[in-house]
């Protein structure tokens, strides 16, 4: 997993203009190799789902992109900016190459179509030249990957479950056999057993299909179980990135500590969950320095006054990781 599919440098996407502007993902470099699970994480408002839209220019007014680029590397081409695409170019790209399970995404399908019209429909606008018969069959055949009987085909969304709705979207999304695929929060409204045979699904369908995989949640437990990789993300910044083992056995950052602190172990002995005190951080008036040092319980006096630098940390396994903290000098920048 060393090919890269999809680089992030230097994004940053603002709501509004001017003066007035919140800047809500803030100088983001970040790259998703070919075949891997990355995980995103951080509390609601942290700009995780920001910078999936931003990514693929889904953003709606008044977001805007400020600068930056999304480097999207093709399985046969150039490499090129998505955020440089024409129109005709950006709906090649999406869904064909990239695609995305949206949060919330159960209750997305259309209530009056039947399964198989919204299934169709996404091959009939991108590969027009396909026959009637052929995308029925395509679309058959993503329902039994899935785990969903082919029977339900004819079906409309208020007579499938919950979970199988999941399913669905996760199929549409996988229909034309994208390179990458976003999900956003996509387990978020299903119970806990339903979550992980969904993501135990999604796992066994990247071995198969060999697509990579973008996993934005606040769960971080989640991600530690079924990530290659994790970045935490706070107040627009990815202030932490590491293999999800490392994450997990040893996070540097006290935000990534404080997240960690706050799910319960599944195994060995039992600990007080602790959590993070305070709320996050106003995006239209971030505290200087780093923007976690009001609610961090090891801040001194440079994380008050300068922003940290994300940035390969002096430690043995600094090349696979970066941290944005001034009690880890880092030894080089990322980006």
């Amino acid at each position: 997993m060393t090919e890269p599919v999809l680089e992030i440098r230097n994004l940053n996407v603002e709501y509004g203009l001017g003066d007035q502007a919140v800047r809500a993902v803030r100088d983001v470099n970040l790259t998703l190799h070919r075949g891997e699970v990355l995980g995103l994480a951080g509390e609601s408002g942290s700009g995780k789902s920001t910078l999936a839209y931003g990514m693929t220019r889904l953003l709606a007014p008044p977001g805007v992109i400020s600068g930056g680029q999304v480097i999207y590397h093709p399985e046969q081409g150039d490499p090129y900016d998505v955020l440089e695409l024409s129109d005709a170019g950006l709906r090649r790209f999406r869904w064909a190459e990239t695609a995305i399970v949206f949060q919330g995404a159960m209750n997305s399908l259309n209530p009056v179509h039947k399964i198989s019209t919204q299934l169709t429909d996404v091959l009939e606008a991108h590969e027009p030249r396909m026959s009637e018969s052929s995308r029925l069959a395509r679309a058959r055949e993503m329902l039994k990957l899935v785990g969903i009987a082919p029977d339900r085909m004819d079906a409309y969304p208020h007579q499938l479950s919950g979970g199988m709705r999941q399913r669905v979207m996760i199929g549409m999304a996988l229909i034309l056999q994208p390179q990458v695929v976003i999900m956003d929060e996509p387990t978020t409204a299903l119970d806990v057993v339903m979550q992980r045979q969904i993501l135990g699904q999604l796992i066994e369908l990247r071995e198969r299909l060999g697509f990579s995989v973008i996993f934005i949640t606040h769960d971080l437990s989640l991600l530690v179980e079924f990530s290659n990789r994790i970045a935490i993300m706070y107040g627009g910044r990815i202030v932490e990135e590491a293999p999800a083992a490392s994450i997990y056995r040893d996070a540097l950052h006290p935000y990534s500590q404080g997240l960690l602190g706050s799910f319960p172990a599944l195994r060995g002995p039992r600990r007080e969950l602790s959590g993070i005190p305070g709320s996050p951080p106003d995006l239209k008036g971030m505290p200087a320095g780093c923007s976690f040092h009001p609610r961090c319980p090891k801040a001194f006096d440079p994380c008050g006054a300068n922003i940290p630098v994300l940035g390969r940390p002096a430690t043995p396994d600094g090349g696979a990781r970066s941290v944005a903290c001034w009690l880890h000098p880092t030894a080089e920048p990322v980006g």
